[in-house]
Order: structure tokens, then sequence, then C-alpha cells
């Protein structure tokens, strides 16, 4: 009896033993359970990341739309860059009265003032035989002035280390646009045709230009009315009826001192039927 209940004692102890180690192994099985929350720091420390970069994005393309605005606004306040705004495709204009002269017109669009309007000395009877023949070239020429080339002058001394920057900025202030030439020389297909002059857009040619606000391209005859043609001059002249012919130009600017239209024809796939240059010399 006494080896029994020993025996039952030994047992009763190993059972006891059994279910401590079982306990044990109990809790070293759970321990993963607390790195298991370690994982929630590294999702917070890249929703963070990813935060910081966004609002790095955002600081970037901020500067960016902010450094657009002060370079738009720098070039539209620098001094005579008003006809700079023209773009690349203008509208041109060729008018005048059957007995009178030719006038030619550039405008940003037909609802906008005249960027440029000289008189031509060529007969616009003339001009139309031209382009009936072919292609027509007109080049016109004008000299630089003396502000111009003392200014040419100082900066080519300033590219060599001298001269004085105060007198050469104030001689490229004072300096004309191209545009704003008020004399040329004019050439026809290589021909001579005696001199251009620069004019302000009057009552007359306002009252021309209006009356073809709709006309987007084409060529025709307004008749003479007494709006139109009332008064001498210019673009009625009181010469009869007032032909026109209107069309999309290109517009290249090679330098300040020379620019370029070429009207855009879409029923012509080779070269454009009248090209005018402005060059100064």
């Amino acid at each position: 009896m006494a080896k029994d209940f020993a025996s039952k004692r030994h047992n009763s102890f190993h059972w006891t033993r059994k279910v401590g180690s079982d306990e044990n192994d109990d809790v070293s099985s759970h321990k993963p359970l607390p790195h298991h929350n370690n994982t929630k720091p590294s999702s917070s420390s890249s929703s963070s990341s990813s935060n910081v970069i966004t609002h790095k994005k955002k600081l970037q393309s901020f500067a960016v739309s902010r450094l657009r605005s002060v370079i738009a606004t720098l070039s539209r306040a620098r001094p005579g860059n008003q006809n700079s705004g023209l773009g690349s495709r203008v509208v041109g204009t060729l008018f005048g009265s059957r007995r009178g002269h030719v006038h030619f017109s550039i405008q940003k669009d037909p609802n906008s003032p005249p960027a440029f309007l000289i008189e031509l000395a060529t007969p616009i009877s003339g001009l139309v035989k031209e382009m009936a023949s072919g292609l027509v070239r007109i080049a016109l020429e004008c000299d630089k002035g003396k502000e111009e080339e003392e200014g040419e002058e100082k900066n080519g001394t300033l590219r060599h280390g001298g001269g004085d920057k105060t007198k050469t900025t104030t001689t490229a202030a004072v300096s004309r646009r191209l545009v704003e030439e008020p004399m040329w020389r004019t050439y026809c297909n290589g021909k001579k045709c005696g001199f251009a002059t620069r004019r302000e857009c009057g009552e007359k040619e306002k009252k021309v230009l209006k009356a073809l606000e709709m006309v987007s391209m084409g060529a025709g005859v307004l008749p003479e009315t007494e709006e139109i043609g009332d008064g001498g001059g210019s673009g009625g002249g009181g010469g009869g009826d007032i032909m026109y012919m209107r069309a999309k130009f290109e517009r290249i600017v090679g330098s300040r001192d020379s620019e370029a239209f070429y009207m855009m024809n879409p029923d012509s796939n080779g070269a454009p039927e009248l090209s005018i240059y402005l060059l100064r010399i």
C-alpha cells in the first residue's frame, strides 16, 4: 500500500510538472503576439513618409506656378512689348479704292485695332495684276537711326569690357520697335516701287475694317458709301469702291530688325501666294 501511495504521489507530482510545462509552452507560444503588434509603427512611419513626399511635391508645384506667373507679369510689364502679343497667327488685310493706293494692316484678330498699318505707293490695281500672274513678294526696308547704331556700338564696347552701361540702357529704351518705323522703301518681286508710309488708323480705316469684321478670309469689293467714301486721303479716298483681300498670315520674327508675314492659303499646297518682309538695315 505504501508503494502504491508513493507511486500515486509521484504520478500526481509528475502530472503537476507536466501541466506546468504545458502552461509554459502555452505562454511561450503566445509570446509572438507583442511582435505582431510591432507592425503598426512601421505602417504609420510609411504613411508619414508618404505625407512628407506629397507635401514636398505640393510645395514644388506651387513654386513653379508662382515662378511662371512672375515671368508672365514681367514680360507683360516690359516696355515696348505691346506688339509682341500678336503671336504667330495674325489677320492681314489689303484694301484700297480702285484708283487709290494699297493699304496693308496687321491685326491680332478681326475685332482688334491694327498693330501695323501702312500705305504703299503701289496702286491696288497693279497689285491685283501681280497676284494674278503668280507669287508676290513685298519687301519693306528702312534704315537704322543714329540711336540704334550708337546703341549697337556701345553694346559692342560693353562686350569687350568697356563703356558706360547706363548710357547703353538709355539708348536701347529710346529705339523704336520695327512696326513703328515711319518710312519704308518698297520692293515688289525685286522691283523698286517707291516708298511706304506708316499710317495711324483714322476714322475711314476704322470703318473699312469694321465692315470686314465678319470676313475671315477672302477677297471682294465694298461698295462706296457715304460712311466709307466720305472725305479724302486714305482707305476710300473718294476713288470708287473699296477692293480688299483678307487672309490669315503666319508671323515669323527673325530678330528685332526683321519680321516676315506669310499668307496662309488652305487651297495651295506650295509656297504662299503673298509674303511681306520687314527689314531694318
